[in-house]
């Protein structure tokens, strides 16, 4: 079925590049509005201009580093200022950190992955919630990873703020499951980004999917049609899944 967002209005964080940047052109693609925030404006320059070459839809460019948290307040302001509601939410944007011994983890190193990871992520939840509370069909998403489940050796910090994120999504959506609004989280896998780059440098990127084949599968949980909530969609296998407490 065709993705059809037209007169939607979306949010994507870190939509400058990788998974985020595709993201956005799927929205667009589909007819959203994209208020799309990076810090990097030569970025959301590049992605303005491949959304206006596409043919459809249109981009706000919101230059905004996440670590400003009063920013962040303000877009909920504006968004309602503008258009009086939010109907999609893609919570995308998220650093890796560092690869380390959970004990050579530095401060500034762990403290900076948990603000954008998951201060920052809930700070954007806050600003937005009562938006797309005003939508007939609000959709958020937030991104996650396998890492949050796996707590594989040595990834302690990313792992960490992406179970935080996966959990307030959870929380999120069972605080609105009776509302339209439907809250899932998705796991990418692993793709072909500047991040995986660093957190495998030596790893092939060919072997991997690219971003944009990613973003396709992802693209559909903003759907009006959507009835999945409180899930994990795994891109990898184009499903959701159910989180499971521990045996």
């Amino acid at each position: 079925m065709t993705l059809d967002l037209s007169d939607r209005v979306a949010v994507v964080t870190g939509a400058s590049r990788g998974i985020g940047y595709f993201i956005a052109r799927e929205l667009a693609a589909a007819g959203a509005h994209v208020v799309a925030v990076a810090r990097t404006v030569g970025g959301l320059e590049e992605l303005d201009d491949q959304i206006k070459a596409d043919g459809r839809g249109q981009a706000t460019l919101v230059p905004l580093d996440l670590t400003d948290m009063a920013g962040i307040d303000r877009l909920g302001g504006a968004i309602h200022e503008r258009w009086g509601k939010l109907d999609i939410l893609v919570a995308n944007a998220g650093i890796l950190g560092v690869i380390s011994p959970i004990g050579h983890v530095e401060a500034k190193t762990f403290e900076k992955v948990m603000t954008i990871n998951v201060t920052a992520t809930w700070r954007l939840i806050r600003s937005v919630d009562p938006l797309l509370r005003l939508s007939d069909a609000g959709r958020a998403i937030i991104m996650s990873s396998n890492a949050a489940h796996s707590a594989r050796a040595f990834w302690a910090p990313y792992a960490a703020s992406k179970a935080a994120a996966e959990t307030m999504m959870r929380s999120w959506a069972h605080e609105t499951e009776s509302l339209p609004l439907r809250v899932n989280a998705a796991d990418p896998g692993a793709t072909r980004t500047a991040m995986r780059a660093q957190a495998m440098p030596g790893e092939d990127p060919e072997t991997l999917p690219h971003p944009s084949e990613i973003a396709r599968r992802i693209a559909p949980l903003a759907s009006p049609t959507l009835k999945e909530t409180g899930l994990i969609f795994q891109a990898k296998h184009n499903r959701f899944v159910a989180y499971r407490q521990p045996e």
